[in-house]
C-alpha cells in the first residue's frame, strides 16, 4: 500500500508518467488512490452479479457477506408501495455527513452494483489510509435500490406508476417520503444521486459515447452558483478529473435546466451539495460492468477527497468545460447504402441508424430482441456501437420503415446481396 501522506513528484521536466498527466491538478495522493482502485478492481468487485437485472431479494443475497462484517449499521426505515423493506446502511462515524442513493428508477441498477463494490473495498482494506480517512471523517448514509418495486419489474416507475424523481414536492409515494425524511433528519453536507442514462448519448460534438455524465444540479431557475452548488461543482470536478485518466473524452454533463419537482435539484436547494452521476454506455458492455467499475472508482475517490478536504481545491474549470450530453449514437449504423423507396422514386445514397430494444411477449412471457429503424439520411455526425459500410449496396425497402420494429436477427437481411 502506498503511503498517501508522502509528497510524490510524478512529473519532472519532459518525463511523462502515464495517467497522471491528464489529471495534474489533483493532489498526487488522490491520483495514486484512483490508479490503485482501477488496477486492483478485481480484488473488491462483488462476484454476485451475473447481469445488471436483479431483484431486491437477489440484491440482499449479495449483501449477506457484509451483514456480519461490522462494516455498516443496517436499519429498515420504511417500506415501498408494495411493502418491500427499504434499508439504510450507515458507514463511518465522522462529523461530515454524506447521503448516497441509487436506483430510484427501477431499471437503473449500475450504481447499486457499484455500492456493493465500495462495500467490498472498505471491508477488505480496513487499514488503508483512504478507508480510515473515510470512516473517521465521514458518516455515509447509503440508500441502495430505493425503488425495489420497479426493480422487480425492471421498470422506471414505482408500483404506483409514479416517476419518483418527479415526486420531491408532492411526496405521494412512500419511497419519496423516506428519501425526504432521511435528508431532513440527517442534514447531510454532501449527496450523490446515482442513475443510469441512455447508453447511446455522446459527449458533446465528438463521436464518443458518454460513459459517465455528471451534474451539480441547479437549485433555482436562474441556475445560480450558490455556495451549496459550488461545493457540488468542486466534488464533480474531482470525480471528472479522476475518471479522465481512464476514459478521457467519454465524460459529459447532464442538462442543468432546473426541474422544480426533481430530488437532485431540491436536495441541492435544501442545502445538501449534490452531484448527479449518470451511468452511460461502453462498447461490448451490455450489463454496464465497466461503467459500474467507473462508479466505484469515482465515488471512492470523491469520498476520499471530501474526507481530506482536497475537493475544495479542485479546479472548477474542469467541471465547467465538460461538454453536455448529445444524442449522436445508434446501436447499429449502416453507412453509404442505396435506397429506393418504391418504383416511382429515384435511388439515393443514405445512412441508416438502428437501435435495439427488448420486449416481453404477452402470451409466452418470452423476452425477444427487436430492431427499430430510427433515422435514414445523412448521419455523418453520428457514431454507433457497431457500424457496417454498405459500399452502395441496395437496401431492402421492406425493412426501412421509421419506428417499425422487426426481429433483431433480420438486421443482416437489410442489405440485399449480403
Amino acid at each position: 500500500m502506498h503511503n498517501y501522506q508522502e509528497t510524490l513528484i510524478l512529473k519532472k521536466g519532459n518525463q511523462c508518467h502515464g495517467f497522471f498527466i491528464k489529471a495534474a491538478m489533483l493532489d498526487n495522493a488522490l491520483l495514486l488512490f484512483a490508479h490503485e482502485l482501477f488496477t486492483s478492481y478485481g480484488t473488491y468487485c462483488h462476484p454476485g452479479f451475473s447481469s445488471s437485472r436483479f431483484t431486491q431479494e437477489e440484491f440482499f443475497s449479495c449483501l449477506k457477506s457484509f451483514d456480519e462484517s461490522g462494516l455498516y449499521q443496517k436499519s429498515v426505515i420504511g417500506t415501498s408501495g408494495e411493502g418491500r423493506p427499504l434499508a439504510m446502511y450507515t458507514v463511518g462515524s465522522g462529523p461530515v455527513k454524506v447521503l448516497l442513493w441509487s436506483q430510484m428508477h427501477g431499471d437503473e441498477p449500475t450504481a447499486t452494483m457499484a455500492i456493493c463494490d465500495i462495500f467490498g473495498f472498505l471491508r477488505n482494506n480496513p487499514s488503508h489510509e483512504a478507508v480510515q480517512s473515510i470512516r473517521e471523517k465521514l458518516t455515509l448514509y447509503i440508500l441502495p435500490m430505493l425503488n425495489p418495486d420497479g426493480a422487480e419489474r425492471f421498470t422506471r416507475r414505482t408500483a404506483q406508476l409514479i416517476d419518483m424523481n418527479r415526486d420531491a414536492l408532492a411526496l405521494v409515494t412512500p419511497e419519496a417520503q423516506i428519501l425526504k425524511s432521511v435528508r431532513d433528519s440527517m442534514q447531510p453536507e454532501f449527496g450523490f444521486n446515482l442513475h443510469d442514462q441512455d447508453p447511446r448519448l455522446t459527449a458533446g460534438a465528438a463521436k464518443k459515447i458518454t460513459a459517465i455524465a455528471l451534474l451539480a444540479p441547479a437549485a433555482d431557475e436562474l441556475r445560480s452558483d450558490t455556495p451549496v452548488r459550488l461545493r457540488a461543482k468542486h466534488v464533480a470536478s474531482v470525480f471528472a478529473e479522476v475518471l479522465m485518466q481512464f476514459i478521457d473524452g467519454h465524460i459529459a454533463k447532464w442538462d442543468d435546466m432546473f426541474e422544480p419537482r426533481a430530488f437532485g435539484d431540491n436536495i441541492q436547494r435544501w442545502g445538501t451539495s449534490t452531484v448527479l452521476v449518470e451511468s452511460g454506455g461502453w462498447p461490448d458492455d451490455p450489463n454496464k460492468f465497466f461503467i459500474r467499475k467507473l462508479n466505484a472508482v469515482g465515488l471512492l475517490c470523491s469520498l476520499f477527497a471530501i474526507a481530506t478536504g482536497e475537493y475544495a481545491s479542485s479546479d472548477l474549470e474542469i467541471y465547467e468545460r465538460i461538454p453536455f450530453n448529445t444524442k449522436y449514437a445508434f446501436d447499429y449504423l449502416i453507412r453509404n447504402a442505396t435506397y429506393i423507396a418504391h418504383e416511382d422514386t429515384n435511388p439515393i445514397h443514405v445512412d441508416v441508424g438502428i437501435n435495439y430494444e427488448t420486449s416481453v411477449q404477452e402470451l409466452t412471457g418470452k423476452t425477444v430482441r427487436l430492431a427499430r429503424v430510427v433515422d435514414v439520411g445523412d448521419l455523418r455526425n453520428f457514431t454507433a456501437f457497431q457500424e457496417c459500410s454498405a459500399d452502395g449496396l441496395l437496401l431492402d425497402a421492406r425493412h426501412i420503415v421509421i419506428d417499425k420494429t422487426f426481429p433483431a436477427e433480420e438486421v443482416n437481411q437489410i442489405l440485399k446481396q449480403r
